[in-house]
């Protein structure tokens, strides 16, 4: 007899079908959010396909940490020997560990050679920032520590139209405080949702550091002698530094700096593991203490691309805790009916075992006068 299906069975299997969809919908938004902030996965593209695995870590500091340049020699040189422990060394064709950093500004400003002017957020980079960006060049080109001259300046696209009009302008001139520089490059302005929102109207202006202390004129831009006169010195404020190491071990980098720097700015440093920040696993963690993502109990400003990855961090807390939950649906299904299966089985066990019986003792005398007619049939050719 055909067996027809409930009602009830029809339900369950709508519910399991509409739960395994809104898994695959909200892992593909979530992969999706995680990543439109691309700066977190600025190692993919340093390891350039190697299957060696990489690590990439963002530190930043409050304004009064005092951390500055000189502090990272001393960062990089214990990661370099904690590596060389683990047998890690560098292989001649590219840096073992690239660094970045940088320090805000604050507002300035900057005048184009038409004498057109606009207010401007100034930021002071070094190492291989924009290695660590995911900045899209409009023109022109990033600058770099190896430059021979340090005086170039990536604007982004708003900046250039304030005051020259046009995007199409690498090699023009620039004055900050009356420091004149030269354009290297123009950058697309944030397109992101989360980016947008935290970056503000304000353009954007990124300038060495050798250029940051040529226009502060303080706060390490310059060095003092006896003899009154002072003579420009880069600036050496950090409050953003960021790495990318090989990972011999999970975490080897995150541990690594985080040993080196937290005791001694406690309370005054964030550690963001970008690796691992977008996982599921850590964000479930996340929604536990959700008064942390939301309260913030640090006097840290972070930049606005760190902010906007925090906004993301917090929107996917809920995605994959709600993933989690359609997936426990089938989950429980599953159980439902490993039970309803058992249970048929304990209640038709005695039926069974008489069939699977009857099934051998059957197959077992088929057996029996195979062989016996095989061994007749061998002796009535023997006895021809």
């Amino acid at each position: 007899m055909k067996k027809r299906f409930r009602p009830v069975h029809i339900v369950i299997a709508a519910v399991n079908a509409a739960a395994v969809a809104g898994v695959l919908i909200l892992t593909a938004v979530g992969n999706s959010a995680a990543r439109s902030q691309r700066y977190n996965y600025a190692y993919e593209n340093w390891k350039n396909g190697s299957k060696d695995e990489y690590s990439q870590i963002s530190c930043f500091f409050s304004d009064d940490a005092g951390f500055d340049k000189n502090e990272i020699r001393g960062v990089n040189a214990k990661l370099m020997g904690k590596l060389s422990e683990a047998a890690v060394n560098p292989n001649g064709r590219q840096k073992l560990v690239p660094e970045a950093y940088s320090a805000s500004l604050g507002k300035a400003t900057i005048t184009g050679e038409t004498g057109k002017h606009s207010e401007t957020e100034v930021t002071a980079v070094g190492g291989d920032f924009f290695l660590f960006r995911s900045f899209d060049l409009v023109s022109g080109a990033f600058f770099s520590d190896d430059d021979l001259m340090q005086d170039g300046a990536v604007i982004d696209r708003q900046l250039a139209w304030n005051i020259y009009g046009t995007d199409n302008i690498a090699g023009k001139a620039i004055y900050i405080n009356n420091v004149k520089l030269y354009i290297s490059g123009v950058i697309e302005t944030p397109r992101t949702d989360p980016e947008e929102r935290c970056v503000g109207s304000t353009p954007r202006a990124y300038i060495s550091y050798y250029a940051a202390g040529l226009i502060s004129g303080s706060g390490g831009g310059y060095d003092e002698f006896d003899d009154g006169m002072r003579t420009v010195s880069d600036f050496r404020k950090v409050t953003c530094y960021e790495c990318i190491s090989p990972e011999p071990v999970e975490r080897f980098t995150y541990n690594a700096v985080k040993k080196e720097l937290s005791e001694r700015y406690k309370d005054k440093i964030s550690i963001v593991n970008n690796t691992e920040r977008f996982d599921p696993k850590p964000r479930i963690k996340a929604l536990k203490r959700l008064d942390d993502s939301v309260v913030r109990k640090d006097s840290i400003v972070y930049p606005f691309w760190e902010n906007a990855s925090r906004m993301v961090e917090f929107k996917l807390s809920f995605i994959y805790g709600g993933r989690r939950l359609l997936l426990a649906i089938p989950l429980i299904t599953l159980i439902w009916l490993i039970i309803v299966a058992y249970r048929a089985f304990m209640r038709k066990k005695e039926g069974l075992r008489r069939a699977v019986g009857g099934f051998v003792s059957e197959k077992t005398t088929e057996l029996r006068k195979k062989r016996t007619d095989s061994t007749e049939e061998k002796k009535e050719s023997s006895e021809k």
